[in-house]
């Protein structure tokens, strides 16, 4: 009688979701779709947009560095795959120029994903932090977010449906010292997702977001360099090690992650924020 009800059970899942593949054999495709990944030219941004190509999905790269973007675009096509950044590039802080650039890609194709991920760091307390550095924070981290969504989701929601993801940070959920204006704009980043993905509900519209722990990227690098000069392999191996797993995390994990959250075979998946922290939530001490 159990045997029975499994198969039973079986058969109406399958009903209910026409067109679904065996997560074994389908292999997280994306083939037929346009994802639109912001900040694309480097670290993790462009770790997605590769992954995602390699996957099936046409990249439309929008970003501020025209020459990285280009970088981006042929490492892709080199592969084989399709990805085109001019006419998208573009600065998310700016409304207008956001509008633009997303209502000329609109008229070509509908867009079936939007990577929010490009972003920038800040190390400093409240005390530290400057009038400036916290709207820069703001206007990249919150508002750029923003302004790509604004426009996305009224074309999503006529266009039948699509995901968006977030990058976000476990700054966003915990406090670490140091990363006052940071943790602000990643906190906020959550609380957006959460009422994206609420109000996206009737219209086919999955939101989620990823909260890295440190993910070794050109910021890491940069910011070793900046700061401990003549010491960076010491202190790499330092911040590594505050990770419970011993290490930082690769773009290529993030990318990989992010692609399971694109795909259909996560669609019961919304209003999310995923860590992927190395066991730092719960492993610590």
């Amino acid at each position: 009688m159990e045997a029975r009800r499994f198969a039973l059970s079986k058969e109406a899942s399958s009903k209910e979701a026409p067109g679904k593949q065996d997560v074994s054999t389908s292999d997280f495709r994306l083939d037929g779709k346009v994802a639109v990944v912001t900040g694309a030219g480097s670290g993790i941004g462009q770790a997605i947009a590769i992954k995602f190509a390699s996957h099936g999905a046409s990249i439309r790269v929008v970003d501020v560095n025209a020459p990285a973007a280009a970088a981006t675009c042929q490492r892709i096509a080199t592969s084989g795959g399709d990805a085109s950044a001019h006419p998208y590039l573009c600065d998310v802080t700016d409304q207008a120029q956001v509008k633009t650039v997303f209502a000329d890609l609109f008229q070509r194709e509908r867009v079936h994903i939007l990577v929010n991920n490009a972003g920038v760091s800040h190390i400093g307390t409240v005390e530290s932090t400057t009038e400036e550095d916290f709207e820069r924070l703001f206007r990249v981290n919150v508002k750029g977010f923003y302004n790509c969504m604004h426009v996305v989701v009224p074309h999503m929601r006529t266009s039948g449906g699509g995901v968006i993801l977030n990058m976000a940070s476990i700054a966003g959920s915990t406090g670490l010292a140091d990363r006052f204006a940071y943790s602000m704009s990643k906190g906020a980043t959550i609380a957006m997702t959460y009422s994206v993905a609420r109000d996206g509900l009737a219209h086919n519209i999955r939101c989620n977001c990823i909260s890295p722990a440190r993910v070794h990227s050109p910021f890491v690098d940069d910011y070793l360099k900046k700061t401990y000069p003549g010491r960076e392999e010491e202190m790499f191996q330092e911040l590594s090690k505050a990770q419970p797993v011993g290490r930082m995390a690769e773009p290529e994990e993030v990318a990989s992650l992010a692609l399971f959250l694109c795909s259909d075979e996560a669609s019961f998946i919304t209003g999310a924020d995923y860590p992927l922290d190395g066991g730092f939530f719960n492993l610590r001490g």
